[in-house]
């Protein structure tokens, strides 16, 4: 579980890097298209490339189950959900000469039959719901403490609040995550299905 160890510090420090990078290209009032755009976009899609392998890795530690599973197909659909607004917002961005055409390309986008929905307003959603869920079900198998949830749930909600606030969520996560560090390191046969121990 190498790469979901890795995510536990890597994925919410890519988010981090998007919320700071948007907010300095914010400044002058041309954020987007350009590169501070791409680069905000891009951190921010290899952070949500890293939250399916560290998913992946918080299932493993789950005891197995029906809700296990249930909780982790709704979280990788919603962090597909947010690859492909993420992928999208970078393609218009290298197609577009200036913010008005990068907005007309994204109207688009838009206007086709379930995209606004699947992609922007419902899928999204659903990998915040899906994370608060898992990180809900370690702490009930004493493999993360409860402060975690209550992290993870305040921290889901700051970007509804102001996207400004999206460096705030970030380290958020990170302090909530990380003491999956030491969880993540063992032997899966060592912790798999254990219910007792812990913070």
């Amino acid at each position: 579980m190498g790469i979901a160890r890795l995510a536990v510090v890597a994925a919410p420090l890519c988010m981090l890097a998007y919320g700071v990078i948007r907010l300095i290209g914010r400044m002058d009032g041309t954020y987007g298209p350009g590169v501070d755009w791409q680069a905000a976009h891009l951190a921010n899609l290899a952070g949500l490339t890293l939250f399916v392998f560290l998913v992946f890795g918080i299932r493993r530690l789950l005891t197995p189950g029906p809700g296990r599973d249930a909780v982790t197909i709704v979280t990788l659909v919603g962090a597909a959900a947010s690859i492909v607004q993420f992928v999208a917002d970078i393609v218009e961005g290298l197609l577009a000469a200036d913010k008005a055409e990068m907005r007309e390309l994204s109207r688009q986008f838009h206007a086709l039959p379930g995209v606004d929905l699947a992609f922007y307003q419902v899928g999204p959603q659903l990998l915040y719901v899906g994370m608060i869920a898992l990180i809900a079900m370690l702490a009930h198998e004493h493999k993360l403490p409860w402060w975690s949830v209550a992290v993870v749930l305040v921290s889901s909600f700051l970007p509804l609040v102001t996207l400004d606030l999206i460096p705030v969520s970030a380290a958020g996560y990170l302090v909530a995550l990380i003491p999956l560090w030491r969880w993540l390191e063992r032997p899966v046969s060592t912790h798999v299905g254990v219910t007792t121990g812990g913070m």
